[in-house]
């Protein structure tokens, strides 16, 4: 089976100035994405990421390199019409209803006349938005706006879906929401593509990650095994008493081990938020 997305020694310069000085916004990337997976890109600013996503779509074009979606070529029509895309800054008319909006992109994305109600009312559902979408966008909070964008990227049930700084601007309880959509997606054998600076988020919901910086690839693979480290183990104990730390320490040190440190296990800022706010006028 191929890959979701197949990237091929992609490069992309842009021209600055008026003396044809060239900026190379990504270098010589190659990438394979399986799919039914969550892949998570990552880098800082400016790392190319953004463009990367850009060059796949076909929104750019690429100096350098190949590109294909689900087996065909990037640029195609057949590529295209099974790819869910919601950008990082999305615009919406915002004297457009929610629902007014998912119709149009759904009709624009060839969902059959006979099939527009059902895709919609899916759409909104996955998106949570359904209570909210006969008010016009221009109600919107901004996590209500991601959503309704992540609604009209699936309403044409594509099989890829990528999404560009998704959480952007949204609180965390509006985040931890866009997390269950994204499960959702997988959960239905869908491919999911996250571009984000949520670190924390990305961890809890990727499978794999690749990090980019100055536009090359300087890490791949599954987050379990990027983020594990081989050399060092963590033991929780139950009542720990001084003298059974010491004989313990002793037992250790007996087959050549070293306790570096004993800590308390604690919680993420965000788990902790999430359980005192237990809810808001988005979720």
């Amino acid at each position: 089976m191929s890959s979701a997305i197949s990237v091929r020694h992609l490069t992309k310069d842009f021209q600055i100035g008026i003396r044809g000085l060239k900026l190379r916004a990504v270098d010589d990337l190659s990438l394979e994405i399986p799919r039914g997976q969550v892949y998570g890109l990552l880098g800082p600013n400016g790392c190319g990421k953004s463009t990367t996503l850009k060059v796949v779509l076909g929104l750019v074009s690429a100096t350098a390199g190949e590109i294909s979606i689900l087996g065909h070529p990037s640029a195609t029509a057949a590529a295209r019409s099974r790819t869910g895309f919601l950008p990082e800054a999305p615009y919406f008319h915002k004297f457009l209803s929610g629902r007014e909006l998912v119709t149009y992109c759904a009709r624009l994305s060839g969902v059959r006349p006979a099939d527009l109600s059902a895709a919609v009312e899916d759409a909104l559902g996955l998106a949570a938005m359904t209570d909210a979408a006969d008010r016009t966008i221009g109600t919107y909070s901004k996590g209500m706006l991601q959503r309704i964008g992540f609604a009209q990227a699936i309403v044409h049930d594509p099989e890829l879906v990528i999404l560009d700084e998704p959480t952007a601007g949204v609180d965390p309880v509006g985040s931890a929401a866009i997390g269950r959509m994204i499960h959702a997606m997988r959960d239905k054998g869908k491919t999911v593509v996250l571009c984000s600076h949520l670190l924390g988020q990305v961890e809890q919901v990727c499978d794999r990650v690749a990090i980019m910086d100055r536009g090359k690839l300087v890490l791949e693979g599954r987050v379990e095994d990027v983020l594990a480290r081989r050399d060092r183990h963590v033991m929780t104990i139950e009542a720990l008493t001084p003298a059974a730390r010491e004989a313990a320490e002793a037992a250790l040190a007996a087959h050549g081990a070293r306790v570096t440190s004993v800590t308390h296990p604690r919680r993420s800022l965000e788990d902790l938020f999430r359980e005192l706010v237990t809810g808001s006028r988005d979720a």
